[in-house]
Parts: structure tokens; sequence; C-alpha cells
């Protein structure tokens, strides 16, 4: 884990700590905990890493290198940069308080209120913002520039019916629209990680991907956040689990979301469907409100149901 930006040194009360340990314990492990995902695998069992088509080539993101500790507004001046971002952003209209192109959305952001551009290691990029002009908007976009990849993120709080908040991970050069958070690289979750720490978005939300295709489709939750290092403090069993339900429970806000509006990325809708009700009235009934295993179980059934075979 890196070591925090001197201006958040001392700053973080107890259960900041605790849950900022928890959340990149949970990232970092991703890649094992599948018993968390819906489609639920064996112990042990690896996700299928996801696919990137169309990989920058060597040596056209090296200059990126050239920005460590700018920040994206001057990185956006850069006709390099921009050309990278048309060809990492998918063609789509996104609903960021109005419909708009998500290029204008990411550019927007990036520029609202930037953070020092972060180069890792001499290879991941990382050129993000911790405030945007409205809806608590924040966004990054992040390079392997070994690998020659590009994700990016958009989060903030819809106010059009959609659940809220909400963490957009977008790629143009994925295809795949059935993906968990488990399956994107391990250095893209730890870089997400200490973005969440400076940036302060919400530590659990509904999470969506946006592939090439341009449309919406759920990012499924599969950390487990009482997988806590070896060498980390013991963390308390409610805590964690109360993240775990929280985790369970934006998938299947997410799935029915974009099961009523057919993964639309600028969808919005207003009233929860009759059967939603239920579902809610059934899950609570029967779990109460601390019952968070019983919470966690009824709601990956539920999201299973939602998306069916496949998200498409």
């Amino acid at each position: 884990m890196r070591i925090l930006p001197e201006f958040l040194k001392g700053r973080m009360v107890i259960s900041d700590a605790i849950l900022a340990m928890l959340f990149i314990s949970a990232c970092l492990l991703a890649g094992s905990a599948v018993a968390q995902r819906p489609d639920y695998v064996p112990p042990g069992t690896p996700p299928v890493q996801a696919d990137f088509t169309s990989r920058f080539p060597a040596g056209q993101l090296t200059f990126l290198n050239d920005y460590a500790g700018k920040t994206g507004k001057d990185i956006q001046k850069d006709k390099r940069f921009r050309a990278l971002l048309k060809l990492a952003i998918p063609r789509t209209t996104y609903h960021y308080g109005r419909d708009m192109p998500l290029s204008d959305t990411v550019e927007t952001l990036l520029d609202g209120a930037p953070l020092p551009i972060e180069i890792r290691d001499g290879r991941y990029a990382m050129i993000a913002s911790h405030g945007g002009p409205y809806l608590s908007g924040k966004a990054f976009i992040w390079f392997d520039m070994q690998e020659g990849i590009a994700l990016g993120g958009v989060y903030f709080h819809p106010v059009n019916g959609e659940p809220t908040p909400t963490l957009a991970i977008y790629s143009r050069q994925l295809t795949d629209t059935s993906l968990s958070m488990g399956q994107l690289p391990a250095a893209f979750h730890q870089d997400l990680a200490q973005w969440i720490l400076v940036a302060d978005p919400k530590w659990v939300s509904t999470r969506y991907v946006i592939p090439e295709n341009g449309k919406k489709y759920v990012l499924l939750h599969d950390e487990d956040y009482c997988a806590n290092p070896e060498d980390a403090p013991p963390v308390s069993p409610d805590k964690c689990e109360r993240l775990n339900a929280e985790a369970a429970d934006a998938d299947v806000d997410a799935a029915y979301f974009m099961a009523q509006t057919h993964n639309a990325a600028n969808a919005t809708a207003w009233m929860l469907g009759p059967d939603q009700v239920a579902w809610v009235r059934f899950r609570d009934n029967t779990c109460g409100v601390d019952g968070f295993a019983c919470r966690i179980r009824i709601a990956r059934q539920r999201t299973r149901v939602l998306l069916g075979p496949r998200q498409n």
C-alpha cells in the first residue's frame, strides 16, 4: 500500500481508518474472493480476467510521465492526451445532471478540481479529480503504460431516479457485458483504492461498467471486506459484514435499474415496480435490520434473477 499524501496524514478518524483498511484489503483480494459473486464458483477458482482489445501500442503512452505531479487541467491541453481520451472513452450519451456525451462528462470533471497526476512504478498513471461542478461529481482515467490499457471512472450522486451514489467504470477496450470488479487488473484496484481515500466518494455504491458498445451494465461486487491481510489488525465482523451487505444490496439496486431501463447509459427511472417493492419487504421481514448474512444471501439470489444468464 502506498503512503497517504501529506495533506491527508492525521486527518482520518478511527472509523475512516478502518473503512480505508477494509476497502483497500477488499480491492486487493477481489481476485480470490470469488465466493462474493452472485454467479458463485468454488473457492480458490480465480475469476477470468477481463479481455482488453485495441490496446495502445508501445510508446504511445510514455509522454504521460512528463506530467507527473501536474494536474488534469494541465494535461488536457496536450493534443496527445485528448487523442487518448477519444480512443479510451466509449461513444455514448451519459446522464450527468443532463444528457451529454460521456467524453464531455469526463473532461468537465477532470477539469473541475484536479488532483496531482500520479505515476506509480514508472508504469501506472492516474489522472483524477476530487470534485466536480455539481452532484458531487468526481472522475479519473487510469493507464497501464506497459500493457497499453485504459480504464476510467465517473462518480456522482444522480437525481434522475438512478440509485445513488454511483460509480461507472468505462473503457472502449472492453467488450464483455458481464464483469465483476475482480476481473479488472489488480494494479487498477490498488490505484482505485488510493483515489477513493483521497477523493472521498462513498466506500460502497452501485457500480456499472460501460464497454465499447456504449451501454451500461452492472459491475458486480466480488470483494470480501472481511478478508483483511494477515498482517492487518483484526476488524470487527459487524463493520466488515455491514459493508458486504451494502455491496450485495448495491448490486440488486444496479441490476434492477438496468433491467428497467434496458442498459441505457443515460437512463432515467423514478418508481420501483411492485416486484421490487415486494422483494424489499420480503428481505426486511426475513432478515431484520442486522441480519447481514441473510441479507447478503437473499440479495445475491435477487441479483441472479435480475441479471439472468448474462447481462445483455
